[in-house]
């Protein structure tokens, strides 16, 4: 199936580990122009050089903190600057810590507000006008099951993130009438570090062993394992494409059937 996603360029956030490497992997498979960002340079470098290796894709990276508004902005000026335009832009952030309420002060909400839905404000605003001169343009919110269905002690992330589905929802209404889609996917239980991270916050908080969360995840996800990054790499890129000009406004779990709600 061709996505006619050759030539597009994809602005991916969080890009040098995890999902977000999985879903530049993906669009570069499909010939589009890639800009990555990460925090950890030598990460980000390695995961450039695994995508261009492997797709031939064109590749600019750019070390950035999203949380920080001046990072934000050298990022999508270095995008425009090396390919004039972003048609495609993947939002993506580490989760915020673990925890429940008592456990977190206001300065730790500020940091999760400013990496988990600040970044995805800002981003898009950076972008969006490009993407309405054009009549063109997807944005997609890798966003967590938390927002739908909220998980033990993730407070910071049950809140934040549903924040990230409500932007998400609503200004896809605005962008409709100019050829723009914006979507959420909710990732589930996936093999990523941040799935260690919370099975070690988990163990630490309980006094168990990790292998013994990372199976309890495994047993309430009905497929009995966790997910793989380019299984949700792949609803991103179909997201992306001129295949799904029709589909906004929704968020989309990748996550086994974890999430038990009828809607």
């Amino acid at each position: 199936m061709d996505l006619g996603l050759r030539g597009k360029v994809a602005l991916v956030a969080a890009a040098s580990r995890g999902l977000g490497r999985a879903v530049a992997l993906e669009f570069g498979s499909e010939g589009a122009k890639l800009v990555l960002c990460a925090r950890g340079g030598d990460d980000l470098d390695s995961a450039k050089q695994f995508i261009s290796t492997c797709t031939g894709a064109e590749v600019h990276t750019v070390v950035a903190d999203l949380s920080r508004q001046e990072h934000i902005e050298l990022v999508t000026t270095e995008a425009m600057a090396k390919f004039g335009q972003v048609d495609i832009l993947v939002t993506n952030a580490g989760g915020p810590p673990a925890g429940v309420f008592e456990s977190h002060k206001w300065e730790t909400w500020e940091r999760a507000v400013n990496l988990t839905l600040r970044s995805v404000i800002e981003l898009t605003r950076a972008v969006l006008p490009g993407m309405r001169s054009r009549k063109w343009g997807r944005v997609i919110n890798i966003n967590s099951i938390a927002a739908k269905q909220p998980v033990d002690n993730l407070i910071l992330s049950n809140s934040i993130r549903s924040a990230v589905s409500g932007f998400s929802r609503s200004l896809a209404n605005e962008v409709a009438t100019d050829g723009i889609t914006v979507n959420s996917i909710l990732a589930g239980y996936t093999r990523t570090d941040r799935v260690e991270q919370l099975a070690n916050a988990t163990a630490a908080k309980e006094g168990i062993d990790k292998g013994d969360v990372l199976a309890r995840f495994e047993r309430e996800i009905p497929m009995k394992r966790l997910g793989e990054p380019n299984e949700l790499a792949a609803l991103a890129a179909f997201l992306g494409s001129e295949r799904a000009a029709y589909i906004t406004g929704q968020s989309i779990a990748v996550d086994g059937g974890w999430i038990k709600g009828l809607l």
